[in-house]
């Protein structure tokens, strides 16, 4: 038979589903995956059940339904501080994952460059990859994860078509400042890049940082696209609801590659969610709290078993330093599989997230119930002596 594509020759499947399946196979706490496990919002559950028999249940619109699409441009709008046209600046995807496919392929020609920070979330890398760009690195330096600006720009001189920042940052738990975006944006205008932004995590930032949107700042609404979900802000990752925001000459693009990509987003799932864009301002004052909250519990919890990690300034993960519970010559691979067999906790080795040679870290995540948080911390208690 003729060879298959070559380009699945360069990168894996994705290591965090893969982990989430060895959790469910030695009945682990997965810490791997970033999704909660506690409810949505009741408003989103309770007009879900309406929908379920009131409907919509047929296609939608492929651009989105438009009640979702004047909603969300709404929403959107008031946190972006931005007027944005329902019709020509926005698209509604299946996930945030399909609104970054779709604005990758828009973007770019094979053959492209697009540069990333590392550690970068493991689909950025892929997503490259199948749009037959080549991913050019830029590492962001522990504990605080700052960068280089010199390194960006000898980056962008090498040609660089994009650049994809993941904003608040998966997995460092970094919230770029606005001074440190401003630094991007003019490289971006001085060497013509695009901005690819990721800003799933765009309500969960901790006291002091700040979120900001790198479409506000001066000349960078013509040449950003801001893609983002509903999977985070309202506990539905399972739903699927992802968008991208930009320019039109820009989404006039995008809608492209999505008509053919996806059709479009479920349309009960969009009838459902309305309600959740519609939310007051108190809604995502409490769900900040909320994150908090849990960030605090699981955070001091591992201060007090001793074991170092890096404190977010946004998102829900930690990058944790197993390097003093490894056996010698351990990979970190075969120590998270070891640890979610024997420990009872999932998580997912730090080398899918690095571009640099990193072997002694793990992230995990804390978007969990109090009671799911303590018996992780509970079975991590003994970690010393259970991977010994």
């Amino acid at each position: 038979m003729k060879p298959m594509s070559r380009k699945c020759e360069q990168f894996t499947d994705s290591v965090i589903r893969r982990m989430t399946r060895i959790s469910l196979q030695y009945n682990a706490i997965n810490l791997a995956q970033g999704f909660p496990d506690f409810d949505p919002p009741k408003e989103l559950l309770d007009r879900l059940a309406e929908v379920s028999y009131q409907g919509p249940h047929q296609y939608p619109i492929t651009m989105g339904a438009p009640n979702f699409r004047q909603a969300l441009a709404r929403k959107a709008g008031r946190f972006m501080g931005l007027s944005l046209d329902p019709e020509t600046n926005m698209v509604i995807t299946i996930g945030s994952t399909e609104a970054m496919v779709d604005t990758i392929f828009a973007l770019t020609n094979p053959g492209d460059k697009i540069a990333m920070f590392s550690p970068y979330f493991e689909n950025y890398r892929a997503q490259a990859i199948m749009a037959d760009c080549e991913p050019v690195f830029i590492p962001l330096v522990p504990p605080t994860f700052d960068f280089d600006p010199n390194v960006i720009e000898d980056a962008f001189k090498t040609g660089v078509k994009a650049i994809l920042i993941c904003n608040p940052s998966n997995p460092s738990g970094k919230v770029f400042t606005y001074d440190e975006l401003k630094t991007i944006a003019d490289l971006c205008i001085k060497y013509d890049v695009y901005a690819i932004m990721d800003e799933v995590y765009e309500h969960i930032v901790y006291a002091p940082h700040k979120h900001t949107y790198m479409s506000t700042l001066p000349g960078m609404w013509e040449r950003t696209v801001s893609c983002s979900s509903l999977s985070k802000t309202y506990s539905i990752t399972g739903w699927r609801l992802g968008y991208a925001i930009a320019a039109q000459p820009l989404m006039d693009r995008i809608k492209q590659f999505h008509d053919f990509n996806a059709v479009g987003a479920a349309s009960p799932l969009m009838e459902a969610a309305v309600v959740g864009l519609d939310m007051p301002d108190s809604y995502y004052e409490e769900f900040g709290a909320h994150y908090a909250h849990m960030k605090k519990i699981f955070t001091d919890g591992l201060t007090s078993l001793g074991i170092p990690f890096t404190d977010p300034q946004g998102a829900y993960f930690v990058l944790a330093d197993i390097g003093p519970f490894m056996k010698p010559g351990q990979k970190d691979v075969d120590f998270c599989v070891e640890m979610t067999q024997k420990v009872g906790v999932a998580c997912v080795p730090g080398s899918s997230f690095f571009n640099e040679d990193i072997n002694n870290i793990v992230r995990v995540h804390f978007a969990k119930k109090d009671e799911t948080l303590y018996e992780a911390l509970n079975r991590l208690s003994d970690l010393k002596s259970k991977m010994a």
